[in-house]
């Protein structure tokens, strides 16, 4: 079955899927300049927006640039979602949500923003039921180097994954299913797309964003602060892969 997929275009709304949205001077094709969210879609409505809106202006206050209001990511995040549940049978509707705000043409003006909402992946499903193999890489910087180099952008959500793919395609052509990096000096960091979160004990532990630069998971602060519900306290920390 072909895979369900919504678009919606800020000041425009929904749209056909396969319309043309990028310009071919856009500054997110040609540079990766640009950022973006995904989060969950649960029984048609967007999980967490709150807070991935509120990730997504901090990564674009680190790149400047010009995000549209809260108010109008939501009304966009809303028709895309209003449109996909209306294309599916039964009111349990499940997907994913990804928010994209590009720098805009190179030659100025306006940033371009659009949502789309897609099917959960087949892939995704699989490893929900059985787990995954993971393998790990170096990230090739020391744990506390990016905080310090603003430049790298530590902490930001943004369109350059030409090197998270290329580490997925490395492991996948390793035969695993994801890959976890590691700082120069041995200790985890985080996966491609993905955050590391452990359990020692009765501790929920992850590792600390504010001194390893890794980007902060939006699921996994929600987890955290409702772990006490499980019994678990929770903690920050740095780990090396060996103690995993």
């Amino acid at each position: 079955m072909a895979e369900l997929r919504v678009v919606a275009v800020l000041g425009a709304g929904v749209v056909p899927a396969e319309t043309p949205l990028l310009r071919a001077d856009d500054l997110g094709v040609l540079r990766g300049d640009g950022i973006f969210e995904t989060m969950h879609v649960r029984h048609g409505e967007p999980w967490l927006l709150d807070r991935h809106l509120a990730r997504m202006a901090r990564s674009a206050q680190r790149l400047g640039i010009a995000l549209p209001p809260a108010a109008a990511l939501t009304d966009l995040a809303g028709q895309a979602c209003a449109a996909f549940v209306a294309s599916v049978p039964g009111p349990d509707a499940e997907a994913a949500l990804r928010l994209l705000c590009t720098r805009g043409p190179e030659s100025g003006g306006e940033p371009t923003v659009f949502a789309t909402v897609s099917d959960i992946s087949p892939g995704l499903r699989r490893i929900r039921r059985e787990g995954i193999v993971v393998r790990t890489a170096t990230l090739g910087v020391p744990v506390d180097l990016r905080p310090t180099a603003p430049w790298l952008l530590s902490g930001a959500k943004t369109l350059s994954y030409a090197v998270n793919m290329a580490t997925q395609r490395w492991g996948a052509a390793a035969g695993v299913d994801d890959v976890l990096w590691v700082s120069a000096d041995g200790y985890a960091l985080e996966a491609p797309t993905s955050t590391l979160v452990w359990l020692d004990g009765d501790v929920l532990c992850t590792v600390p964003p504010e001194r390893t630069g890794v980007l902060a998971g939006t699921t996994a602060a929600w987890l955290f602060d409702n772990a006490a519900e499980l019994g678990w306290r929770t903690e920050q920390r740095l780990v090396r892969p060996e103690l995993l």
